[in-house]
């Protein structure tokens, strides 16, 4: 069962991107903006530059478990949008959280 909202289509993503504030670190990026929801969305975006498609769901997955597993810890009312670059690829499942986890740490997006 699916326990979080989506950013679904392409002007959803350019709106976090165009009106929205980044940050990054080694493995991934993530955009953030606020949407006036009582919850928050997300987007995942895994370049083919990343790997073929086994490599890109895989990270798709680890990105996504990372979020649904740190959803009660987080601020509601945000869409975010994480990228993963090219050095996430092969990675395991702490790291990908590590580097999400940072990058919250980063926006200030964490509950007090």
């Amino acid at each position: 069962m699916k326990n979080y909202h989506s950013l679904r289509n392409n002007r959803e993503f350019q709106m976090v991107y165009n009106e929205g504030n980044s940050k990054a670190n080694r493995y991934l990026v993530l955009y953030y903006r606020k949407n006036d929801l009582e919850y928050n969305r997300l987007g995942i975006s895994v370049s083919k530059k990343v790997g073929n498609s086994v490599v890109r769901h895989r990270t798709t997955r680890l990105i996504r478990e990372s979020y649904r597993l740190n959803q009660d810890n987080l601020k509601t009312g945000y869409d975010m949008v994480v990228i993963a670059r090219q050095t996430a690829k092969g990675q395991n499942y702490h790291t990908i959280e590590s580097a999400f986890l940072h990058l919250i740490d980063l926006h200030h997006l964490k509950k007090s």
